[in-house]
């Protein structure tokens, strides 16, 4: 007899904690989608992409037993699967290109990039401008992470943060009005 489809979650958890297979191969069906887009937002290498989901489900499966049930689960796969990214990205020693010019670009009116584009569309133009600024735009804008928080996990200064999140909206503004010609 095979298992109903609305086996819950937290039995699926309890499952895999116990080294059940099949509910591990449950697990990993039911966000690998998910964690492989996530994977994408941070390097558009299909082999890099791969090494950073393999590296996140041996994280999850590992420290599946400290989740403690507060707050959405796929919101804590997410963070494994995001650190797993950065981690990715340090070992390669990914080195932002400056991009002279652009600190000297004032935007002139208050409307965001945020503010025209869907996350989709956002992250498609995103992937146009340098891993170092996509990264940090990426970790920001869109994963929710402060300025402090990058710059502990990059390893790199919070201005440095700060200032190619700040590089890389100018950069997004940019190519949003050449696309809009």
């Amino acid at each position: 007899m095979t298992e109903p489809s609305w086996v819950s979650e937290p039995l699926i958890i309890k499952k895999c904690i116990e080294g059940d297979k099949k509910s591990q191969k449950k697990l990993y069906d039911l966000y690998f989608a998910k964690m492989r887009a996530t994977c994408f937002r941070f390097t558009k290498n299909p082999l890099d992409v791969e090494d950073i989901l393999q590296d996140g489900f041996i994280k999850l499966y590992r420290n599946l037993h400290t989740y403690r049930g507060e707050g959405p689960f796929e919101g804590w796969i997410r963070r494994i699967f995001i650190n797993a990214a950065i981690e990715h990205i340090k070992r390669k020693k990914l080195k932002t290109i400056e991009v002279s010019g652009l600190e000297n670009v004032v935007v002139e009116n208050n409307i965001t990039v945020l503010d025209i584009l869907y996350e989709k569309d956002l992250l498609k133009i995103s992937g146009t401008i340098s891993k170092g600024y996509r990264t940090v735009f990426k970790l920001y804008a869109i994963e929710g992470y402060t300025h402090k928080e990058i710059s502990d996990r990059l390893g790199i200064a919070e201005s440095t943060s700060k200032s190619q999140y700040t590089r890389a909206k100018v950069k997004l503004q940019i190519l949003v009005a050449q696309n809009e010609r």
